[in-house]
């Protein structure tokens, strides 16, 4: 990501924050003053209908009831009926743990002890990371339910001769009713009839808990009342299933993008061959009607061999000249690099080496087959006859 849209996308979340912040503001600060306001008409009630009572003992005492309230005490459950319940049973130990590895952390329920403490860091360390693996299964094997369901939907729409396009419309959005029929709106009438909460309790409770959220105001079998052991452990299920489900959504939501961007990328390959294909050809006949461009540069001349040492002749015989023999130019060759543009040159080059090809009664290496011989370079002063050997008088050149 570049470091502009980076910066553009941090000013948009620090924006979304501070809009969020104003909203929440205008929305519960009246409401936290007014209950502040009744707080302290009720306390000078109080004061006033029993003098005995001190203002600092009974500020003292809302001290320790707050305390016991934020250790999970209730003060519902003074009388014999309710002398039993505990907010460490069984059934709400086990949602408590839960919560852990879900990282909602309703914060109802607190641990008070160092030990519970130090547990509850290794137990989340471990906890967490396995619980990712598990609700990445289970996504993906709900998410293949739905779709091995929704598929057959879409094989009737297409017999029904439906647009392929409103096909896979009509099928994400099958996907996502279903998914929120399942998971939102049939626990929201649930808890709506266990717990007592009006419906929109009942869905906030839905859309905090499977957000992680968990701000802990609402939690469900919290209820002293609910003395059923196995409704929270139930309720942790839901959890589960639930967050798979928006996994899963996440995850097709994550897979259409990147289709969307392969997409996107070969169309924007298939633009660029086209404009490059249009570029070539237009400078094609560009060319043809300015005319013929430069030729290309001639090859880098290579140096020729020193000639083998040849066999001796018997004296008295002069050495009869070799015929040397001009090969074809090579159809590749460009007309400027052929051998008959520079006449007077070769022919001085042939005889140059002729004349030392006699006198050391050698043939004249040819150059490799299926290569070019080079163009000869410019007339050189002449080479020594032989290494040391003076010319001998009388010999023919």
């Amino acid at each position: 990501m570049r470091s502009t849209t980076l910066l553009a996308l941090l000013a948009l979340v620090l924006l979304y924050l501070v809009s969020g912040a104003l909203v929440f503001q205008a929305l519960e600060q009246p409401h936290e003053q007014q209950a502040q306001r009744e707080l302290g008409e009720v306390r000078e009630k109080f004061l006033r209908a029993h003098p005995c009572v001190s203002d600092q003992d009974l500020g003292l005492f809302i001290k320790d009831v707050a305390d016991a309230l934020g250790g999970g005490a209730d003060p519902d459950i003074n009388s014999t009926s309710n002398s039993n319940h505990s907010a460490w049973d069984l059934g709400s130990a086990f949602f408590f743990s839960g919560t852990i590895i879900t990282t909602i952390g309703y914060g109802n329920a607190a641990l008070r002890t160092d030990a519970g403490r130090l547990f509850c860091i290794f137990y989340a360390l471990v906890g967490i990371p396995l619980f990712g693996i598990l609700l990445a299964g289970v996504g993906d094997r709900l998410g293949s339910s739905l779709r091995r369901g929704i598929g057959h939907i879409e094989a009737i729409f297409l017999k029904w001769h439906v647009p392929p396009g409103l096909v896979r419309i009509l099928s994400a959005v099958l996907f996502l009713l279903i998914g929120c029929l399942l998971f939102v709106l049939t626990p929201t009438f649930v808890f709506c009839y266990v717990e007592g909460w009006s419906k929109l309790e009942a869905i906030y409770f839905v859309v905090v808990t499977l957000t992680t959220v968990g701000f802990g105001d609402y939690v469900a079998g919290a209820s002293p009342n609910q003395s059923n052991a196995a409704y929270q452990p139930l309720v942790w299920f839901w959890i589960l299933l639930g967050l798979a489900y928006f996994a899963s959504v996440l995850t097709t939501i994550g897979n259409w993008l990147r289709v969307v961007s392969r997409r996107t990328r070969a169309e924007m390959g298939g633009l660029t061959a086209q404009a490059a294909s249009w570029t070539g050809t237009v400078t094609a006949r560009v060319t043809q009607r300015v005319g013929p461009t430069a030729p290309p540069p001639l090859e880098k001349e290579r140096p020729l061999l020193p000639p083998p040492p040849c066999p001796a002749q018997p004296a008295g015989r002069p050495p009869s000249p070799l015929p040397v023999k001009a090969e074809p130019p090579s159809p590749s060759s460009p007309p400027t690099a052929s051998a008959l543009d520079y006449p007077s040159e070769n022919l001085a080059f042939i005889d140059e080496s002729s004349d030392t090809q006699s006198e050391r009664g050698c043939a004249l290496p040819r150059a490799p087959r299926g290569r070019r011989r080079p163009p000869n370079p410019p007339r050189k002063p002449a080479r020594p006859r032989g290494p040391g050997r003076p010319r001998e008088k009388g010999v023919p050149v």
